[in-house]
């Protein structure tokens, strides 16, 4: 009976920890940031945001495909749309098509980068219920490709350059404008220019690049806004995964097809999770987030050492960017097999997709496809890709100055680290500074989101001031 009560006892402390823990996760205080205010004539940076999305700046794989006419047409209207960036700011053709930009500022000692990237993904015009490249206003938003990746990122930060250039601002320290040209198909401009910087001595104390944003929702038991900054961004490779067989007329197929194995091997991939793995980025919002959570949230967040298995099956569960978060994601994405219904094909192979998380190799996530398939007969083939990016530093000075610009363009948002998904050009950039931040400088609703690289892709016009206030704002800070 004693030990019964030991055992009761034990317990219900146990459960008073984890409440006490819970009860205790609140959100950090913040000292107040005022908020930024600017003269801006939102006509005109609207009429010259329409001229950038009129340049047909498509970029491809094949270069023939490609307009080079369009990307220097558009590089040629910088100089006449941006007085003042043109007169301040020397700038420099670097790689292909990239534009490094330099601002002196009263040091050099902490130079900044801020970047953005011109090109643009390919579209189907039929698709678009407004012309892609007409730089259509409707509704209150402005329609194009471009609008939201990432020529938008370049307009607010020549917008906020331009204005406060006018205003006689000079930063303390030179700041950089890196906007390069090939970026969607994961081109040499940015290696160029981080090579370059290289030479010259240049090791960067802020990097700035398109990623995150200011979402709602995305977060269990948060409603209020969150401004996210990837802190780092995941690895992505390509893998063919193949199976051989006996061709022949489809008349007579053998016992095992070599489609039927591979869609096997297909299944156990979608269905076998790769190992949860809690990062620094995750385990960052994890914190910021949970403490802004409802209760219950904050009691699975503030005793990870005890729910981390509840939340891997929550992550598993739900899919998509929660769960994409913890782990190395592998997504089904291409096949090919027999050309004709009645053969049978002598070999059958899928396209994959995996995103590495943080510490995850490529070898080691091709090495675990390996034996989640099972299958001797199933063979990989690595085709193309790369692992994550380093982790930068956050609670610091180049931090607190991006908390700080947010908070001053966007009173009253949570501001937290967070993984990105995606990829990005400011991957090349972690090679020589330890604060890469991945943050685009605007509100996105979920479906808005979903319009990057995606038909009807449109930026609603009330947007277009308070990205500008927030480069501005960064400006200010560099």
């Amino acid at each position: 009976m004693t030990a019964l009560w030991i055992l009761l006892a034990a317990f219900a402390a146990f459960i008073a920890v984890l409440l006490i823990r819970a009860a205790a996760f609140q959100p950090a205080k913040e000292a107040p940031v005022a908020q930024a205010s600017y003269p801006m004539d939102e006509a005109a940076a609207t009429a010259r945001f329409q001229e950038l999305i009129r340049f047909r700046t498509i970029s491809h794989m094949d270069e023939s495909m490609e307009d080079a006419e369009e990307f220097t047409k558009l590089q040629a209207y910088l100089t006449t749309a941006y007085p003042n960036v043109t007169a301040t700011c020397p700038r420099e053709i670097i790689g292909r098509r990239g534009m490094l930009y330099r601002w002196a500022g009263k040091s050099s000692d902490k130079p900044s980068v801020l970047m953005a990237h011109y090109d643009v993904v390919p579209v189907e015009e039929a698709e678009w219920q407004e012309p892609p490249f007409s730089g259509t206003i409707k509704d209150g938003e402005l329609w194009g490709r471009g609008t939201l990746d990432t020529k938008g990122t370049m307009h607010g930060i020549l917008e906020a350059a331009e204005l406060l250039i006018a205003q006689g601002f000079q930063p303390e320290n030179d700041v950089y404008f890196a906007f390069g040209g090939d970026e969607e198909i994961f081109g040499g401009d940015a290696p160029a220019i981080v090579a370059e910087l290289q030479k010259r001595g240049i090791q960067p104390a802020f990097v700035l690049d398109e990623g995150g944003a200011i979402v709602e929702n995305v977060f269990p038991g948060v409603k209020k806004p969150a401004a996210v900054i990837g802190i780092a961004e995941k690895g992505a490779i390509c893998v063919d995964v193949i199976a051989k067989g006996k061709g022949g007329h489809a008349s007579a197929p053998p016992a095992s097809q070599a489609m039927g194995r591979l869609g096997r091997a297909l299944h156990r991939l979608e269905t076998k999770a790769m190992p949860f793995t809690l990062t620094k980025p995750a385990l960052e919002m994890f914190d910021v987030m949970g403490r802004e959570s409802t209760f219950l949230f904050k009691l699975i967040f503030a005793n990870l050492w005890c729910f981390g298995p509840v939340l891997n099956l929550i992550c598993k569960k739900s899919g998509g960017e929660l769960n994409a978060l913890v782990r190395t994601t592998c997504a089904l994405t291409m096949a090919q097999g027999s050309k004709a219904y009645n053969v049978l094909p002598t070999q059958v192979t899928a396209g994959v997709n995996l995103r590495l998380i943080c510490g995850d190799t490529i070898e080691d996530a091709m090495a675990r496809m390996g034996k989640i398939i099972d299958d001797d007969s199933i063979s990989l083939e690595f085709v193309s890709g790369e692992n994550a990016s380093r982790i930068s530093q956050t609670g610091d000075e180049a931090w607190n100055r991006l908390d700080e610009a947010i908070s001053a363009a966007y009173p009253g948002v949570i501001v937290s680290p967070y993984l990105m998904l995606a990829g990005s050009d400011s991957r090349h950039y972690s090679k020589i500074c330890d604060h890469v931040f991945r943050f685009s400088g605007m509100p996105l609703s979920k479906e808005q989101r979903g319009l990057i690289h995606n038909a009807n892709e449109r930026i609603p016009l009330s947007l277009i001031k308070g990205t500008v206030t927030f480069f501005a704002a960064v400006l200010e800070r560099c």
